[in-house]
């Protein structure tokens, strides 16, 4: 039986299949689902306009502005869009919103332009191509952004144990029938946004500590090779953001709270 946030994302779009059409996946996928993935939410939210907390309440909750500062408000923004430009292709809508994307005189204001404009000039087709080449292959994509694989060389190891135990201890539990490791840097990104936003529950700190421990060791790795691959035309502005983003966040950690 569908739990009603999934059966309001449904009704909004129009079926089950304009919604896996929407987020890029099989009808049959979602046919099966009885409630909307962990890793999924925030591609639903984007592709039906139902909101988190109404997808997935066990998960998200109500947060007000005035409970989140405007810095923690901004992280979150951000690490939503690494993880929605990551868990799937840019489908035409995402790519006109990410064409009005403004920035200031940083680094990381630059590098945002930089993908405005890249988003603006992109064709449709070639940026799914793009990320088919990179992620997913025929065999496989030039990347496995898996912390497992980055750190060890293989997946399903050590690395993603231990984060699996570190999310049951903050209230994160994977989603029977879900078979994508957490460890996938989408997944991280989506888990991090909720977690400086306040959507998604925790204890003080846990973001700190999963950035510490699960990203700082390897994912400011996976996105300066994205930016370098000869591959990635498009998804190497992706790579230059994520970077930067990276570089901010370890430096803001290593302040003294």
């Amino acid at each position: 039986m569908r739990d009603p946030g999934l059966s309001e994302a449904i009704q909004a779009v129009g079926g089950v299949s304009e919604l896996a059409r929407r987020i890029g996946i099989s009808q049959p996928s979602v046919s099966n689902w009885d409630k909307v993935p962990a890793e999924r939410v925030l591609a639903v939210e984007a592709a039906t306009g139902v909101a988190r907390v109404r997808l997935r309440p066990d998960l998200y909750r109500e947060t007000s502005a005035a409970e989140v500062d405007d810095t923690d408000l901004a992280r979150s923004r951000e690490y939503a869009l690494l993880s929605a430009l990551l868990m799937r292709a840019p489908d035409a809508a995402l790519l006109e919103q990410l064409a009005r994307l403004g920035g200031d005189a940083s680094p990381l204001g630059m590098a945002h332009i930089a993908l405005a404009e890249a988003a603006a000039d992109a064709n449709l087709a070639n940026v799914e191509r793009e990320y088919f080449n990179l992620f997913i292959g025929l065999g496989r994509g030039e990347f496995l952004p898996y912390a497992s694989y980055y750190l060890t060389g293989f997946l399903h190891e050590r690395p993603l144990a231990r984060l699996r135990d570190d999310l049951a201890a903050i209230g994160v539990e994977r989603v029977e029938g879900n078979y994508e490791p957490e460890d996938h840097a989408a997944t991280l990104c989506e888990i991090m946004s909720g977690l400086a936003g306040g959507t998604l529950s925790g204890p003080q700190g846990a973001d700190r500590r999963l950035f510490e421990k699960h990203l700082a060791p390897w994912i400011g790795r996976f996105f300066t090779d994205l930016e370098h691959s000869d591959a990635a035309n498009f998804y190497r502005h992706v790579g230059t953001v994520g970077r930067l983003f990276v570089e901010i966040e370890t430096q803001a950690f290593a302040l003294p709270s």
